[in-house]
């Protein structure tokens, strides 16, 4: 009898160490934490604060007017494995960028641009290149240049800032003005039309009013 009572007692132990462990492992698996960014990542879209795309973001004029060109010239390193950006200098990977900005796309004669980047209309403008730094593949789609883009709006402008100071040397877009105050409330009432009378107005059946009345008050005078 006390064998089979230990017997039982072991089962018993064993199944409660089981679903113990069974727990522990199912917590590891299934992590009910909160997550560290809370959303689902929509591509294309970036976050608030970047400068990016977007009604929120910051105007390219402003960013302009705002540009670093010391931060423009360490950043443009990122670019110095395939350009070069000195008057006269060669053509590497991609095309010598020295006056490049508001010229046409593909001017550099003899360059082997591709078609997606020669087919795309305009002049490399402000706004054309920074929307090129932002995704060369979605500015021009086929393109063959691997870089990724620049995501931060402020860094784009110091770039392109940088790079028109070589060169090109066009004026930058005038950045809008800043939104006026509203106008403060007239706290002055306005100025009262007409005088009152002090006068009071004569009673019903007085003389002045009624005719009969003033008739039967001759009749009491005499």
């Amino acid at each position: 009898m006390e064998d089979r009572t230990n017997t039982i007692a072991g089962w018993a132990l064993a199944g409660g160490i089981a679903a113990l462990g069974l727990s522990i492992v199912s917590g590891m698996i299934y992590h009910n934490g909160r997550p560290d960014k809370m959303g689902y990542p929509i591509e294309g879209v970036e976050e608030a604060g970047e400068g990016g795309g977007g009604a929120a973001a910051v105007p390219l004029a402003t960013r302009l007017a705002d540009a670093d060109l010391a931060k423009g010239e360490a950043s443009f390193k990122k670019c110095v494995a395939c350009h070069t950006i000195a008057q006269g200098g060669a053509n590497g990977i991609g095309p010598n960028l020295y006056g490049v900005v508001g010229k046409p796309h593909g001017h550099i004669a003899g360059f082997a641009f591709t078609d997606a980047l020669k087919s795309v209309p305009g002049n490399w403008t402000f706004e054309a290149l920074d929307e090129w730094l932002t995704s060369p593949r979605k500015y021009a789609p086929g393109t063959k240049m691997t870089f990724a883009g620049v995501p931060d709006g402020q860094e784009r402008a110091n770039i392109i800032a940088y790079m028109n100071a070589q060169g090109s040397n066009l004026p930058l877009p005038a950045a809008a003005p800043a939104a006026a105050a509203p106008a403060e409330a007239n706290a002055t009432a306005p100025a009262e039309t007409g005088n009152l009378s002090n006068q009071a107005s004569p009673a019903t059946g007085a003389p002045s009013v009624d005719p009969q009345a003033a008739v039967q008050a001759e009749k009491k005078g005499h």
